[in-house]
């Protein structure tokens, strides 16, 4: 079969390598439909993640179940599926808890098309991808939805989701910022999100045209311009940016008692934070993977109810035989289809 592999920094490569097989009686084989890029992708093929090449690329999609081993029970060939990025079992005490991010069954950080940050699994932008513990792992598609609206349920959708909707449950109606400069995805999403969850007001801060552009018609309310130390004072805030200038403010701009999610990497061994700020204010400051196949159910029924729109997220479509060239050096979220 045919894989996209990452050879180099903007240089992907369709490669020949074996058909993979069924392995044990709980695993199935699916072919990925579309696929889309997440925001670590770019950073990856630009050269700003430390992952060495080679390594199978793409870890979002959603796939056809092509075979289910005989003890699966869930699934069947012709099933439409979305599949977590992260693998899983679904029965070990993380898992239960809904941790499935540190799933105790895998290997630490085992990952689809990540490579060595993710243990060197496989990659979706494949012709036959392998899914262990398919019972667990996969999601069924809602009917109705084209494939490309929810490619990135497999990660970046869960990931916007999961810095507004927990807070949004315990204060209904609360006001939203989120930090972006850079992130082409996640922002985004929980912008649609918060919206659709009855934040009051949600607000954008960057200073490129077009992220701010997207935002707006989000629906958010946008802030132009350089990062500030600080904007106001909201009980939720995202920072997006990777940068310890937009991680700074987000948490300075989280007020008392408030809660701020980090989505952006930082590859650094120390990043600055104002500690002692938050200290004062007692905020509470979370940062780490996204427990994705958590998440995937509660943003997949918001998609089926007419409630958020990933599509408008996507900034590029492509043909499966135009992946390389489309992916090397892309900006934008891009979803590519069969």
């Amino acid at each position: 079969m045919r894989q996209l592999t990452f050879i180099g920094k903007h240089q992907l490569e369709w490669h020949e390598v074996p058909d993979p097989k069924i392995e044990a009686a709980t695993d199935a084989l699916v072919r990925p439909i579309a696929v889309a890029t997440c925001d670590l992708d770019t950073l990856m093929l630009s050269g700003l993640a430390p992952v060495a090449p080679p390594f199978a690329f793409g870890h979002e999609c959603v796939a056809d179940v092509v075979e289910a081993g005989s003890d699966v029970r869930a699934f069947a060939a012709g099933d439409r599926v979305v599949v977590p990025f992260q693998l899983s079992c679904g029965t070990c005490e993380p898992c239960v808890r809904g941790h499935t991010g540190n799933c105790r069954s895998v290997p630490a950080g085992s990952s689809y098309g990540l490579g060595p940050l993710g243990r060197n699994q496989p990659g979706m932008l494949s012709d036959l991808l392998r899914v262990p513990l398919a019972d667990h792992m996969l999601v069924k598609a809602p009917d109705g939805v084209d494939s490309a609206t929810i490619a990135s349920a497999s990660d970046n959708i869960p990931d916007g989701w999961r810095t507004v909707a927990p807070p949004l449950a315990e204060r209904p109606g609360a006001d939203v910022l989120i930090v972006g400069y850079g992130a082409a995805g996640i922002p985004f999403y929980a912008i649609d999100i918060a919206r659709a969850l009855g934040a009051g007001r949600v607000d954008y801060m960057d200073d490129d045209r077009r992220r701010l552009e997207l935002a707006a018609a989000m629906g958010a309310e946008v802030i132009e311009g350089p990062t500030p130390r600080k904007h106001g004072r909201y009980p939720i805030t995202v920072s997006a940016s990777a940068d310890p200038a937009g991680l700074a403010c987000a948490l300075r701009s989280t007020e008392p008692d408030g809660v701020c999610t980090n989505i952006g990497i930082f590859f650094g061994d120390a990043t600055p934070v104002p500690l002692l700020e938050m200290y004062t204010k007692g905020i509470t400051f979370k940062t780490g993977r996204v427990h994705a196949r958590a998440c995937i159910p509660d943003v997949l029924a918001l998609v089926a109810d007419g409630r958020i729109h990933p599509e408008r997220v996507t900034g590029s479509v492509a043909a499966w035989h135009d992946a390389a060239e489309a992916l090397a050096h892309h900006t934008v979220k891009t979803v590519i289809v069969r």
